[in-house]
C-alpha cells in the first residue's frame, strides 16, 4: 500500500494484483476496515462510455461504469510543486487512458482532484460520466450507518441563500434493508445558475471516526453529486455535469483529452475544522489580487436605493452623501444606458442622452472629484431580445437549440466560445475603463440559460461546459489587460456562487434580499461558500426605519464586505452617525478579515434560529458578530474552545448588548428583539 499521507489527511492507495488502483483510505483518522469487501469497488476512477456494457451500473447510481474496472495501473508520479505535492495516477486500457490528479496543498487539510480522460484508440470514444473524485468506504468505522452518518447540504436559492440543513440517512430516503440499495441522495444543477437550488457543495459526517468531510464543485454550470452504497461500503462521487443528469455528453476523437470539472474535498474532524481548511484552500486558488484587497467600502445606488432608476438629478446628491459616509467605491447599477424600460434592450451598452443631460462623464468625474473609484452595472454574458444589435447578428453569436434561438426572460445567452463575441464584449470593456474611467465592473446575469446549445457541440451540455470555460477564459484576458479593474461576480445574488467563478472574480454579490432580517440569515451564513475578503453584503438601511434595523443593517456587513446603499437621503443625523460609526470601525478592522479563518461556534445558522453567531479567528483575537431575532430570550451562551482573556463592544456603542467571559465561553445579552453587535475576544493561543 502506497501511503502518501499529510497534512491531517490520511491518503492510502493500493495497486492490486490485477492492475486496479483503488483509494485504500481518505480520512483525517485512518481506522482499519476489517469488512469483507471487493477492493476493486474502490477504484479511484469511475468513467462510463456509451455503447459499452456497465460492469456494476444499476439503477440511477454512477457505479461500475464501463471502464471502470478494466483501467490497469500504467504509473504514478508524487512530485513537489509550487502549492504543495502533487500525485498523478495514470491507468489505461484498450480505449482510453486516465491521469487522476489530487493536488496537496502544504500545511492544508484538502484536495484538489480532477481526472484527464485521453482517447488512445484509433476510434471515437464518448464520454457519458467521467467523476472528478471517487471514494469508496467513508462509512469506515462506523458500525450503524443510519444513526451515525450525518449529511449536509447545502439549498440555495434567490434571497435564501447558504440555507444548510443536517440529515440523517434516512431522513433523505436511504435505508439499507438489503445488501443493495437502488437507492442514492443525488445533489445536481443542470443550467447556467449553478447555484439556483443548492451550492454545489456538500458534506458528510461519520460520527463515530470523527470524520468530516466537505466538498465543493467548482463550475459555473452543471455538476452532479451522490451518495449510495456498493458492496456493503458506502461512497460519495462528485462530478461536473453528467448525460444522465444533465444532458452532457462528450465525443473524443483520437488523440483528444478531456479534463473534468475540479472538486475540493476538506477534511477535518467537525464542520468547523474543516471549513477552515476549506477557506485557507480557497485562498490559494483564487486571484492574488483578492487576497491582498484592502476591502474598500462601496457604494451601489441599486438597492432599496435607485433601483434601477438613476438619473443625474438622483445621483448627484446621493455621491455627496456616499463620499461623506466613507465610501471609496461608487458604483452606478442598472438602468444607465436606457431612456426607459430596459430589460430586454439590454446589449449595446452605450449611456443614456435622457439620464442624463450633461453625459454620464459628468457624474463618473463627479465620483472621481469626491475620492471615489467609478464603477458601472452591466450584463455582458447577454443580450436583449429587443436589443438593436441582435436583427444584425448572426446565429453563432447565441445559444442555440432545434434551430432557434434560446430565449429566458427576455434574453438570449452570447456564447463565448465565437471568437466575436469576445472581441465585443472586449470591446465593450475597453470603452468603459479607456474612455470613462470606470474602475469597478459589476457583472450581473439574471437568466437561466437551461441545458446548453447545439452548436459546434457533441450535446447541449458539452456546449455549455466548453461556453462557461470560455467564458472564464476572457475574464482573465480581461484582468491581464486591466490588472486594477475590481470585477464582482453577481447573478441575481448568489446564483453563481461557486470557485469556478470565484476563482477569477474579485468580489461576489452574495444575496438580492431586500430584507435585512432574512439579510442577516444570509449573511451569517455565507461564509460556507465565500471567503468573507469576497463577500459582498448589502446594507441598506430605509428613512424611518428603528435605530436597531440601522444597526442590524450594518453588522450584517460588519466582517466581510461592505455594499452600502438605501434611502440615504432621508436619515436622520443620528441615524446617519450609526452608519459612520459602523465604517470607522470596519476600516480599523478590514485588514485583519483576509487572514482570519470563519467559524460557527453555534454551528451553522439556520433561518428559523433564535440567535445567529459568525465569529473570525487571527492571532489571539476573534472578532465575532450576534444577531438575535424574532424571539423573547435575550441571552445567549457561546462556546469557543479557547481560553478568553478579555472582550469588547466594538459596534454599537449605544448600548443595546453587553458581554460577559468565563474561562471558555461569553454570554451575550441583547436587550432587544431584532438586533446584533460586533464584539472583539482576546483569546490565548
Amino acid at each position: 500500500m502506497l501511503d502518501f499521507s499529510q497534512n491531517g489527511i490520511s491518503l492510502k492507495i493500493d495497486i492490486l494484483d490485477n492492475g486496479g488502483v483503488i483509494l485504500k483510505d481518505f480520512s483525517a483518522s485512518y481506522t482499519e476496515d476489517n469488512r469483507k469487501t471487493d477492493p476493486r469497488f474502490c477504484n479511484i476512477a469511475e468513467i462510463h462510455i456509451n455503447g459499452k456494457n456497465p460492469d456494476d451500473h444499476h439503477f440511477a447510481k454512477h457505479t461500475g461504469g464501463s471502464e471502470t474496472y478494466t483501467l490497469k495501473y500504467s504509473s504514478h508520479r508524487y512530485y513537489e510543486n509550487s502549492l504543495g505535492n502533487k500525485l498523478e495516477f495514470v491507468l489505461s486500457n484498450d480505449s482510453i487512458e486516465a491521469t487522476v490528479h489530487y493536488q496537496l496543498y502544504s500545511g492544508i487539510s484538502t484536495v484538489r482532484a480532477w481526472t484527464e480522460v485521453k482517447n488512445i484508440s484509433s476510434l471515437p470514444v464518448g464520454l457519458e460520466y467521467v467523476a472528478s473524485f471517487s471514494y469508496t468506504g467513508f462509512d469506515t468505522g462506523s458500525k450503524n450507518v443510519q444513526d451515525k452518518i450525518r449529511v449536509l447540504i447545502p439549498h440555495n436559492t434567490w434571497c435564501r441563500e447558504a440555507d444548510w440543513r443536517e440529515y440523517t440517512l434516512s431522513q433523505l430516503g436511504y435505508e439499507k434493508t438489503t445488501e443493495f440499495s437502488g437507492k442514492r441522495i443525488s445533489v445536481h444543477n443542470t443550467g447556467s445558475f449553478s447555484c439556483k437550488e443548492f451550492l454545489p457543495m456538500g458534506a458528510v459526517m461519520n460520527m463515530e471516526s470523527k470524520n468530516m468531510y466537505l466538498w465543493q464543485i467548482e463550475n459555473n454550470g452543471s455538476w452532479q453529486w451522490e451518495i449510495s452504497d456498493i458492496d456493503n461500503m458506502l461512497y460519495m462521487k462528485l462530478s461536473g455535469p453528467t448525460e444522465q443528469e444533465n444532458g452532457w455528453y462528450k465525443e473524443l476523437m483520437p488523440g483528444e483529452v478531456f479534463e473534468s470539472v475540479k472538486v475540493a474535498i476538506a477534511l477535518g474532524t467537525d464542520f468547523n475544522s474543516a471549513l477552515e481548511a476549506l477557506t485557507q484552500y480557497r485562498r490559494k486558488i483564487v486571484r492574488k489580487k483578492t487576497t491582498d484587497y484592502t476591502l474598500p467600502v462601496i457604494f451601489n445606488d441599486y438597492m432599496n436605493c435607485l433601483m434601477g432608476d438613476p438619473t443625474e438629478d438622483k445621483v448627484l446628491p446621493i455621491i455627496d452623501i456616499a463620499s461623506e459616509l466613507g465610501a471609496e467605491y461608487f458604483c452606478i447599477d442598472a438602468g444607465w444606458y436606457a431612456d426607459g424600460t430596459w430589460w430586454d434592450s439590454v446589449g449595446e451598452w452605450m449611456p443614456s442622452t435622457w439620464r442624463f443631460p450633461r453625459g454620464l462623464q459628468y457624474l463618473l468625474n463627479r465620483i472621481r472629484e469626491k475620492g471615489m473609484i467609478p464603477g458601472l452595472w452591466l450584463e455582458i454574458e447577454v443580450m436583449g431580445i429587443n436589443c438593436p444589435l441582435v436583427k444584425n447578428l448572426p446565429d453563432s453569436f447565441f445559444f442555440m437549440r432545434h434551430g432557434k434561438r434560446v430565449i429566458d426572460h427576455g434574453r438570449y445567452q452570447l456564447d463565448f466560445r465565437n471568437p466575436e463575441v469576445r472581441k465585443f464584449a472586449t470591446g465593450v470593456i475597453d470603452r468603459l475603463v479607456t474612455e470613462y474611467g470606470v474602475g469597478y465592473i459589476k457583472n450581473d446575469y439574471n437568466i437561466e440559460i437551461g441545458c446548453g446549445t447545439e452548436q459546434n457541440a457533441d450535446s447541449f451540455g458539452d456546449g455549455l461546459l466548453s461556453h462557461n470555460r470560455a467564458y472564464l477564459s476572457w475574464l482573465d484576458e480581461i484582468h491581464e489587460k486591466y490588472p486594477s479593474l475590481v470585477w464582482e461576480n453577481c447573478s441575481s445574488g448568489g446564483m453563481r456562487m461557486e470557485y469556478a467563478s470565484l476563482t477569477h472574480a474579485d468580489i461576489q454579490s452574495v444575496s438580492d434580499q431586500t430584507d435585512y432580517r432574512h439579510n442577516a440569515k444570509v449573511a451569517s451564513a455565507c461564509a460556507t461558500a465565500v471567503l468573507p475578503e469576497q463577500g459582498a453584503i448589502w446594507s441598506y438601511p430605509k428613512t424611518g426605519d428603528t435605530k436597531n434595523a440601522f444597526v442590524m443593517n450594518m453588522v450584517n456587513s460588519m466582517l466581510k464586505r461592505i455594499h452600502l446603499s438605501g434611502q440615504v437621503y432621508g436619515w436622520t443625523p443620528e441615524e446617519t452617525e450609526l452608519v459612520k460609526d459602523a465604517i470607522r470601525v470596519y476600516k480599523n478592522i478590514r485588514s485583519v478579515i483576509p487572514k482570519s479563518i470563519p467559524f460557527y461556534p453555534l454551528g451553522i445558522p439556520q433561518y428559523d434560529g433564535e440567535f445567529l453567531c459568525e465569529a473570525y479567528k487571527f492571532e489571539g483575537s476573534v472578532h465575532m458578530a450576534v444577531w438575535r431575532m424574532e424571539t423573547d430570550c435575550d441571552t445567549v451562551t457561546i462556546p469557543l474552545n479557547k481560553k478568553i482573556r478579555d472582550a469588547k463592544i466594538l459596534y454599537p456603542l449605544n448600548n443595546n448588548s453587553e458581554i460577559k467571559i468565563t474561562e471558555n465561553t461569553v454570554t451575550v445579552k441583547l436587550y432587544e428583539k431584532l438586533t446584533a453587535s460586533v464584539f472583539k475576544l482576546y483569546t490565548e493561543e
